[in-house]
């Protein structure tokens, strides 16, 4: 279980590290809408490949109804959860001052990074191959949640060390999600596999369809954003078959 965790860790700091990435990019300039747009297409595409990929054929492959039902359902109640959850904490009210700390936003952020810390562990429970290329979409999410949270802040005259500070501690929260996954969901089989694999599932087709496709389509949407998200799931599909 300890080499399991140590591989968590160690790929977990993949989506760690494109979170401070991008980040570190708005500081400077942020990418136009047009390209985030394409860019969270791809991402939606490679995330929702990994679901059907990896997490889908395990859990059709052990047959079992009733922790399916379970899981999903739990899955779509904890993300529906934090989704209102973040929504609240996002639209606390503020001062009219603009160079007031926004809060809530940043507590939304925590909340968002948390889970898809605990959604790398979660990942690793059907294996090594499986967990990486979650992992891999995942990074391609937190690359432009970096990029927005630093954005805000900067907005608010927030200093480079401010901002430095604050994707420190995100990235500790990622990291502690994933330890926390990996710790528990270690070494499942069977009923309980079936079930988290499950709650993963929901989890990431939320994060697909109200998250990175949502704020993709925040401007009108194009020929070439559309293809972004094929492409992206082909490329994953190319790499999945490639590594057999």
């Amino acid at each position: 279980m300890q080499a399991n965790l140590q591989l968590i860790l160690f790929y977990s700091a993949l989506p760690a590290l494109a979170m401070v990435l991008g980040g570190s990019i708005a500081v400077f300039r942020v990418p136009s809408p047009r390209v985030r747009s394409m860019v969270q297409h791809f991402a939606a595409g490679v995330v929702f490949a990994a679901v059907a990929a990896e997490l889908l054929p395990v859990i059709t492959r052990e047959q079992r109804l009733a922790p399916l039902i379970v899981g999903f359902l739990c899955g779509v109640g904890t993300m529906l959860s934090a989704g209102w959850l973040v929504d609240c904490l996002a639209a606390a009210p503020d001062p009219d001052d603009e160079t007031r700390t926004p809060i809530g936003l940043l507590l939304g952020v925590a909340v968002d990074v948390f889970i898809d810390g605990l959604l790398v562990g979660v990942s690793f429970a059907a294996g090594p191959e499986t967990g990486v290329l979650i992992t891999v979409a995942l990074t391609l999410e937190l690359l432009f949640l970096g990029l927005a949270t630093s954005a805000a802040l900067a907005k608010t005259g927030k200093t480079i060390l401010y901002v430095g500070t604050t994707l420190l501690i995100l990235t500790l929260l990622l990291l502690g999600g994933a330890t926390l996954g990996g710790t528990l969901l270690a070494g499942l089989s069977g009923a309980r596999l079936v079930a988290v694999l499950a709650f993963a599932t929901a989890a990431l087709l939320y994060l697909v369809t109200e998250e990175l496709l949502v704020e993709a389509h925040d401007i009108p949407d194009t020929a070439l954003a559309t293809t972004m998200f094929f492409v992206g799931f082909l490329t994953l599909l190319v790499i999945e078959i490639s590594s057999h």
